[in-house]
């Protein structure tokens, strides 16, 4: 995919959108859809925020012009031409990334990698209100995702060792406070790695640009991209069974089976989130 031309600065006003646009940034290669759809739920929200001002303008201008430039790159890409390809891709996605971190959490197996994940797996939620209202399981998701981004996060910093799985959230009152925390300022080109510490004030920002989460659209995300440290967890943890997810048959789009019955596109979509759902819900605890 051709490079786009860099935004100019982000103005304090759109502080809310900044890790939504480094997301699209990190998958600009790894997978431009999720890239186009991030930058589009920039957009909208950043013209709820300020479309008059003079730096705002000129940013949504920049912005819209990636936008125009990325949808001319995947002009072809169902998953661009077709609202209900595109959400099914996004959740999708957004999922399989969450199931990655849950299943490190549930092994006991706790660092930056998997934090950075739940993390953007609740940041694509976000980004899959383009579509319309979330769902009940995307807003429990989402709330959980970034809430265990942030009490692993605090619990890293402290020196702690955090408590696998589904534990504490019903008590945890500071989740919906906690969901723009961590803002820091967006670069205008792509990040770079970094070797800094925990920011004590913060949910993961810049503290993990540069981490690698989970590679491709549809590639199950079952193994870390980096060596987690040591955290004190015993030898014997328990681990977690490698989740794989069926590819699906493409032809299912326009396939007529015997009797005339044709998949459509919310068929797709339905199995899709059905099959990754299951995954979820079948596991012996609960959040």
């Amino acid at each position: 995919m051709a490079a786009l031309a860099p935004l100019p600065p982000l103005p304090p006003q759109f502080k809310s959108i900044q890790h939504h646009l480094r997301t699209a940034q990190e998958h600009d290669k790894r997978d431009p859809v999720v890239a186009y759809y991030c930058r589009l739920y920039a957009m909208q929200t950043g013209m709820k925020i300020d479309s008059k001002t003079p730096e705002c303008r000129k940013f949504l201008s920049k912005l819209m012009d990636q936008l125009e430039a990325l949808k001319k790159q995947l002009g072809d890409n169902e998953a661009i031409t077709q609202e209900i390809v595109g959400s099914a891709h996004l959740e999708n996605y957004a999922l399989k990334m969450f199931l990655y971190a849950d299943n490190e959490d549930r092994a006991g197996r706790f660092h930056k990698n998997m934090i950075k994940s739940f993390y953007t797996a609740s940041l694509l939620i976000d980004v899959i209100t383009v579509f319309g209202e979330l769902t009940d399981e995307n807003v429990k998701h989402r709330k959980y995702a970034r809430w265990k981004a942030t009490y692993i996060h605090n619990c890293l910093k402290n020196g702690e060792t955090p408590q696998a799985g589904p534990v504490g959230i019903e008590e945890d009152n500071d989740v919906e406070e906690n969901e723009d925390a961590g803002a820091t300022s967006l670069p205008t080109q792509p990040p770079q790695p970094s070797s800094s510490t925990y920011d004590p004030s913060s949910m993961p920002s810049s503290s993990f640009t540069g981490i690698q989460i989970p590679p491709g659209a549809h590639a199950p995300a079952n193994t870390p991209a980096e060596v987690p440290h040591s955290t004190g967890v015993a030898s014997n943890t328990i681990q977690p069974t490698p989740q794989t997810i069926p590819a699906i048959d493409p032809t299912l789009f326009s396939t007529v089976s015997q009797g005339d019955i044709r998949l459509t596109p919310e068929d797709f979509a339905r199995a899709q989130k059905y099959s990754l759902l299951c995954r979820i819900y079948r596991r012996p605890s609960s959040y």
